[in-house]
């Protein structure tokens, strides 16, 4: 009894402390992941030095990565979540490694294991907030989580490109490696895992189709999944094809770097579209984001590497907009997940990731055989637009 009542008292923290450590620890994950995230496709170019390829490329290691994940909710039942989250930063590490070694294989590796052990920091670092932070909370805890990583995200992606141009493919990963290992001190030093009343918490297991189902079968997760995968779609077209973009517009590896960064500025939105959705809804909030990133990207899709500083203005004012869909996105989706099913379906609300680094990567790699690069851009403007649409007709209007 005495050694649960020490645990209780390391992890139950007021509300107040639980929002500003959620949002600094995850400050410092998105520094280790956003050092290499312009590195990931600017390194593929070189390697395979085509566009279509790197899609091909994108395409089957998300693959390989949504199968991986579909799996996480049973090691969540059988290893201490603590343990999770430390292996999901183990595979953080891991990738830099193979990153460095700078041939095809590393790359197809490290590519694997950076996202699958973002999926799991991803879901881990979830179902913590969901134990910690109440409900009606959490329109002004998720946007400040968004805005605290505003500076990891500025800094990062320029930083890693930088690095990798002037150092080799070894200096960006080695500070990455130094990030990760100041998340997990970090991470055991809130020691987060041990409140005795989650453990008690753990449902049966299910097998990972049986989440699915169980996740589809209910419209408002449905809903909340089809607003984060088209946010997401965002963000994977804009990491990727908008450095390559840069690189194909003859403005230099360095630029798609810069490019990224300053998109990274926007996240301030996060928290301005947290207070703005206490006044107006976040419905309204969701929907006019995406009608704004919607016409953006296709505006950045008719400049193209003909005007790319043209369409890098586009994309930034579409990554503005996204980045107030960063803020409330989620939302829908925390509201409405049952506490007895937390670890399941956000299992399964994950896969929006997976999935928009899968499809939008598909696509492309056919159209991009016919098509020049600034197409991309059209498709996903009409994506964007029919999900801010579905958002309005469907959001609750009292969300």
């Amino acid at each position: 009894m005495a050694s649960e009542a020490s645990s209780l008292v390391w992890t139950t923290a007021p509300p107040k402390r639980g929002a500003v450590a959620f949002a600094s620890l995850f400050a410092i994950e998105s520094f280790a992941r956003a050092l290499i995230s312009t590195v990931v496709s600017v390194q593929a170019h070189d390697l395979l030095q085509s566009s279509q390829k790197v899609s091909v490329l994108f395409t089957c290691v998300s693959l390989a990565v949504l199968t991986s994940t579909l799996m996480l909710p049973l090691v969540f039942r059988y290893v201490p979540r603590r343990w999770i989250y430390t292996g999901g930063v183990g595979g953080l590490i891991l990738a830099s490694i193979a990153f460095a070694t700078d041939v095809l294989p590393g790359q197809v590796a490290g590519m694997y294991l950076r996202n699958v052990g973002a999926a799991t920091l991803n879901i881990a670092l979830a179902l913590y907030i969901l134990d910690h932070i109440r409900k009606v909370d959490l329109v002004r805890s998720e946007p400040l989580r968004l805005a605290f990583s505003a500076a990891s995200w500025t800094i990062g992606p320029f930083l890693g490109v930088w690095l990798y141009e002037t150092y080799g493919p070894w200096a960006p990963q080695l500070l990455c490696i130094a990030a990760c290992c100041l998340v997990v001190a970090f991470f055991w030093y809130l020691r987060l895992n041990d409140h005795p009343i989650i453990r008690a918490a753990r449902s049966r297991p299910h097998n990972p189709w049986t989440n699915v189902g169980r996740f589809v079968s209910q419209p408002r997760l449905r809903l909340a999944w089809i607003i984060a995968f088209g946010r997401s779609c965002f963000w994977t077209t804009f990491f990727v094809y908008g450095s390559l973009l840069m690189i194909e517009g003859n403005l230099g590896k360095e630029a798609s770097g810069l490019l990224i960064s300053l998109s990274q500025l926007g996240l301030i939105m996060a928290y301005l579209a947290g207070r703005m959705s206490e006044r107006i809804g976040v419905r309204k909030v969701i929907a006019g984001s995406y009608a704004v990133a919607a016409l953006a990207v296709i505006g950045a899709g008719y400049a193209g590497t003909a005007q790319p500083l043209m369409a890098a203005i586009c994309l930034l004012i579409g990554s503005t907009a996204n980045s107030a869909l960063d803020g409330v996105g989620g939302i829908p989706y925390l509201r409405s997940v049952r506490a007895h099913e937390r670890p399941q379906m956000t299992g399964v609300y994950r896969s929006y990731i997976d999935l928009s680094d899968l499809l939008p990567s598909l696509i492309y790699s056919f159209v991009l055989l016919a098509f020049p690069l600034g197409s991309v851009f059209y498709i996903l403007g009409a994506w964007l637009a029919i999900v801010g649409l579905v958002a309005w007709r469907y959001l609750p209007r009292s969300m």
